[in-house]
């Protein structure tokens, strides 16, 4: 062999290899601290999610390591991005998740100012949304605006948009 074909090849160092490894083992710790509701909404395979619900049952801090190597192990399979963009959305100090609940705070200011045009734009976009309960606290933040109460409904129709695009 040549000096040529070996610089053909550049593999990761040992070091490197190391490094995204750990960075797998961060992703999969996050992964832990979602709720059931959160961890739902991301797509992992099944030996994951098996993993998952195998780390929440250990106590032994020896075994809880050496088990977030595994998880590590197994980060490998997963889609990593799409798993990274929706830990975004689950973490309140990320760009995506302010974009996200700015956009939220749009759509109830339109659903309360505009009434039923905002909600038929509502409901063309988010078809299984419950056009009679938004309907009924609209019109009930739309009262409660005019005689210059707290905003109760308000609050309600943010809850319920969040549980539809699931944040």
């Amino acid at each position: 062999m040549t000096e040529d074909t070996f610089d053909e090849y550049e593999a990761p160092s040992k070091s490197q290899i190391k490094r995204e490894m750990h960075a797998l083992q961060v992703l999969g710790k996050k992964l832990l601290e979602l709720n059931a509701d959160q961890l739902k909404q991301i797509v992992l395979t099944d030996d994951m999610l098996a993993a998952i619900a195998e780390s929440r049952r250990i106590r032994a801090h020896e075994a809880q390591r050496r088990h977030l190597q595994y998880i590590g192990k197994l980060m490998r399979h997963e889609d990593i991005e799409a798993i990274s963009a929706k830990l975004a959305l689950f973490d309140s100090s990320s760009d995506e998740y302010n974009k996200q609940f700015h956009q939220l705070e749009h759509w109830r200011d339109r659903l309360v100012a505009q009434g039923d045009d905002a909600l038929n734009l509502l409901m063309n976009e988010k078809p299984e949304a419950d056009r009679q309960s938004f309907r009924q606290l609209i019109r009930q933040a739309q009262k409660e605006q005019s005689q210059g109460k707290p905003p109760a409904a308000a609050r309600k129709i943010f809850r319920e948009l969040r549980t539809l695009y699931g944040l």
